[in-house]
């Protein structure tokens, strides 16, 4: 890769010693053998025994003959075979692709075409659809997946059971030194991602061990994670949220719980059952949590720190959460461009915490600048801009798209925008596509939204434009009531007077929706569906009013 999107890798040696994660899986086997180490509802395996089905895992793929840069794709809801996977393809030099398991057919053939991938690693059904199904139908127009794997007991003729993969006892047959040469180390591409959109496929991005080591020290530090914290892995996503699992967790040794999203009641109860001490989510899934943790109790007094990606945390959610849940509410801000760029800390105060989105983490770098890009005093909104050290390398075989992003000094537009406060914190406005300019006045959704939130009788808003011959545009405010719950125009209005919300920032319209759309990631408000969906409703009021 060019300058603009390589990281310093001496700052990054520096910090990690040139530890890569899987070396810190084999030297946590070495240190604490014994000790739990990644658990899910049917599996639970020590140190030593994930090395050992990491390590047979991978030696089970080279015989089978996958060469050294080759891709495997990795379509799984959260479970230990999804994580240890990951070590898996770092240690025995195979590119891994771990995608959400909300992805279908257009998507999947799109990821397995744009990497080659050799490999395909799904469950035979998960939630009443068949991937074997979905992969047999696109086998045919895909020469070179020569593999596809099964997680789960029950395996279809013809495929290959990764739990008999890990069975085989490999290990015995090679040295102990025998992956040094095929183990990715350094800023070698070793990690695939995808971003999430409303729309067209996902780009991919790309991530070395180094810059996912780095990222992991740092939330191991920032979250003060120890042997004895478990780490629940929550949020349904392949990477982000997650991200203090799977690269701080093992810095510290500390036990790792992969738990599939299937509501917020079988949530807490394992959050309690398990004693999680620091939980990974998403906004929306803290909303249904504190929402069931009110109908019912739940004793979550193990839990330490609720820490939340991958969209906006609205300040009234985080305090009723630190409330009715207990524990502390760390707020991260990043994409999966950039990786993670900003968080709170736990020594912040409740202010903080509350109203900022935090400073930057190890290596990140953030400026805010004007529609010129001249970059703004503190306390002025403008559009974020970063720079990190921990960011992706880049689009995978798109350059054009990279140098979108990145410019060759090495900043990237996060497509936000924000300002920082006197502390050096960032506090976050809004996406710049996001904001509604009403007669010449910026109105910034997530403003409106964090409070609206604080209703009782909402349980989620989204704030979008809606066009108008007169203003250019005006906030049409989508509402999801909390259960047995309405909410009327007039009602909404008098509660955003009483907070002080001046005039033209004020939603001209509500609409009530039982669910909101969702973008492929299954935790961000697909806000272009809502645009388009006020777009058909005005137009066909004006139509029935023509009639």
């Amino acid at each position: 890769m060019d300058n603009f999107a390589s990281p310093d890798r001496d700052t990054i040696i520096e910090y990690t010693g040139g530890l890569t994660i899987s070396n810190l899986w084999d030297n946590n086997a070495r240190d604490h053998p014994d000790r739990a180490a990644i658990e899910d509802s049917r599996i639970c395996l020590s140190w030593v025994e994930a090395k050992r089905w990491i390590d047979r895992v991978a030696l089970s793929l080279l015989e089978l003959g996958i060469d050294r840069d080759e891709v495997l794709v990795v379509q799984l809801a959260n479970c230990v075979e999804l994580h240890l996977l990951r070590v898996v393809g770092e240690k025995a030099g195979i590119r891994l692709v771990p995608v959400t398991s909300n992805m279908r057919q257009v998507e999947m053939k799109y990821i397995l075409t744009k990497t080659e991938a050799v490999g395909l690693v799904i469950p035979w059904e998960y939630r009443g659809f068949s991937y074997v199904d979905m992969a047999e139908e696109m086998r045919p127009s895909l020469p070179k997946l020569k593999h596809i794997f099964i997680v789960g007991e029950k395996v279809p003729d013809g495929l290959i059971s990764i739990e008999e993969l890990a069975a085989q006892p490999l290990d015995q047959k090679y040295p102990d030194d025998y992956f040094e040469e095929r183990r990715y180390r350094g800023d070698e591409l070793s990690l695939i991602g995808h971003t999430s959109g409303s729309t067209g496929l996902p780009k991919l991005t790309m991530y070395s061990p180094e810059t996912c080591s780095a990222a992991g020290k740092f939330f191991m530090e920032n979250l003060k994670l120890t042997r004895y914290d478990t780490v629940a892995a929550i949020a349904p996503a392949a990477r982000g949220p997650n991200l203090p699992a799977y690269f701080g967790a093992p810095w510290a040794a500390s036990k790792i719980f992969m738990l599939p999203w299937s509501g917020a009641k079988d949530a807490l109860t394992t959050i309690e059952e398990k004693t999680i001490t620091v939980a990974c989510l998403v906004p929306t899934q803290l909303t249904m949590m504190v929402e069931e943790a009110q109908a019912r109790h739940y004793d979550l007094s193990s839990v330490r720190v609720w820490t939340s990606a991958g969209a906006y945390l609205p300040p009234p959610l985080m305090a009723e959460v630190e409330e009715k849940m207990g524990g502390a509410v760390l707020n991260n801000y990043g994409s999966m461009e950039l990786g993670g760029l900003t968080s709170a800390r736990l020594t912040d105060s409740y202010n903080v915490r509350m109203t900022t989105a935090g400073k930057p983490i190890f290596g990140v770098r953030i400026k805010i600048v004007d529609n010129e890009g001249k970059e703004v005093t503190k306390g002025t909104v403008g559009v974020i801009m970063a720079r990190s050290l921990c960011s992706s390398l880049g689009f995978y075989q798109d350059e054009k798209a990279t140098r979108e992003v990145w410019n060759e000094e090495g900043w990237a537009s996060t497509g936000d925008m924000g300002m920082t406060d006197k502390r050096g914190d960032l506090v976050i406005t809004g996406r710049q596509k996001d904001i509604i300019i009403r007669g010449g006045q910026n109105i910034y959704p997530a403003e409106i939204e964090a409070l609206l939130v604080d209703h009782p009788n909402i349980r989620d808003v989204a704030v979008v434009a809606m066009t108008d011959q007169v203003m250019g545009e005006r906030a049409c405010a989508y509402v999801v009531p909390v259960e047995g719950k309405t909410l009327t125009f007039d009602e909404m209005i008098l509660f955003l007077k009483q907070k002080n919300t001046a005039p033209f920032k004020l939603p001209e319209r509500l609409e009530l929706i039982d669910k909101f759309p969702m973008v492929s990631d299954e935790y961000k408000v697909d806000k272009k569906a809502l645009r388009q969906d006020i777009i058909q409703k005005l137009i066909k009021e004006k139509q029935e009013a023509g009639k």
